[in-house]
């Protein structure tokens, strides 16, 4: 079992660090195989709209994500953790999600997947404040992200009130789930079985 977690935060070890990192340890922990890519530490250019991979499905930008498609077509399992900025993801995860056009393209238009079939996707996010609909702007987002890479979406953890840097740690619960649902999906266990919320607004 092999994952990818990407990691939104611009912020090292502050609580999306934390609680994504928690995830990957346990992940491998239990067995499985993991990347951790911080995304503000990568060079990902916001897509153009030039239409360079219209024909062919490849995006013809040239920077660090040409090594993320590899990451990702490789991985059975991709994490997103992104903290809420304005009721959003961050702008470092959303050129993530942009340049998933390419990968689009070639499912869509071309017939091409890029892995194989049953790859999952996970959400993790958190924010500062307690609104009811925090969450489900960014959710749809990551959904359809995952849509394109082929990549089904399973649900996520998401977690309200969380702020002062280091404050995740003072949120034990978090920590436990996120390490429960890392070790889960390193064993293999079925969807149905993880500890996962598909709904995260009331």
């Amino acid at each position: 079992m092999k994952a990818i977690v990407f990691m939104g935060s611009p912020r090292i070890n502050g609580n999306t660090h934390l609680l994504s990192w928690a995830w990957f340890e346990a992940f491998k922990e239990a067995g499985g195989q993991a990347e951790f890519v911080p995304l503000a530490q990568r060079k990902i250019t916001p897509c153009l709209e030039c239409g360079g991979c219209d024909e062919t499905g490849e995006c013809i930008l040239e920077d660090d994500m040409t090594e993320i498609y590899t990451q990702l077509a490789e991985a059975d399992t991709i994490v997103v953790a992104s903290p809420i900025f304005f009721y959003n993801i961050t702008s470092f995860t959303q050129a993530l999600v942009e340049r998933s056009q390419a990968c689009w393209v070639g499912k869509y238009r071309l017939g091409r997947l890029l892995g194989s079939k049953g790859r999952t996707g996970i959400f993790l996010s958190l924010g500062a404040t307690k609104g009811k609909r925090l969450f489900e702007g960014p959710q749809r987002t990551i959904r359809y992200f995952f849509d394109a890479i082929d990549a089904t979406y399973v649900g996520g953890l998401f977690y309200r009130g969380i702020e002062a840097r280091g404050a995740i740690k003072e949120h034990p619960r978090a920590l436990t789930e996120v390490r429960a649902l890392a070790k889960a999906v390193a064993q293999g266990l079925p969807v149905e079985s993880w500890p996962l919320i598909n709904d995260p607004c009331p």
